[in-house]
């Protein structure tokens, strides 16, 4: 098929308008959605010893962020029968997974502990205390447990946070 230029600039032209009124009714259908509404979270019933027992979430997005233990970047273990060592490695990894997920320890409101000796509690609190947002601390469960995956962890923490969309 043979065009000539006359055929050919008004099928650009065709094609051009095509793409600027498509460009125009995408953007006017983005300007009609609603903004989504920032998280509200309320921490109820505060603890003394520093968690809540409720926190309400409405709006936002959730993250999971899986149990953390004591190793560093490329996979070796931090600390090994240091617990203080390793509860401060595992709350650097949450700190990291949270960044990844652009949130922070602010947007926390749950966490899940899981021990292999109650009597570190005290020192897990202090480390714990260095990272949350003590004002309105998370919703907290620890565990104490046999062991964990690796004889060597002492310590395994997960995360709820709800962070802005």
């Amino acid at each position: 098929m043979n065009h000539t230029t006359s055929q050919k600039s008004a099928i650009a032209i065709s094609l051009l308008g095509v793409v600027f009124f498509g460009a125009g009714w995408m953007q006017k259908q983005k300007e009609k959605r609603p903004m989504p509404e920032p998280a509200q979270v309320r921490f109820i019933n505060r603890s003394p010893i520093g968690y809540s027992n409720v926190v309400e979430v409405r709006g936002g997005r959730t993250l999971y962020i899986a149990g953390q233990v004591a190793v560093d970047q490329k996979g070796t273990l931090v600390g090994p029968g240091d617990f203080r060592a390793q509860a401060k490695q595992v709350f650097e990894n949450l700190k990291s997974r949270l960044a990844e997920a652009n949130a922070s320890f602010k947007d926390v409101v749950k966490l899940n502990f899981y021990v292999t000796d109650a009597t570190d509690v005290q020192a897990l609190r202090d480390i714990r205390n260095n990272y949350v947002n003590t004002e309105n601390p998370p919703a907290s469960t620890l565990v104490v447990v046999k062991r964990l995956v690796r004889e060597e962890y002492l310590l395994e923490i997960e995360a709820i946070a709800v962070a802005g969309d």
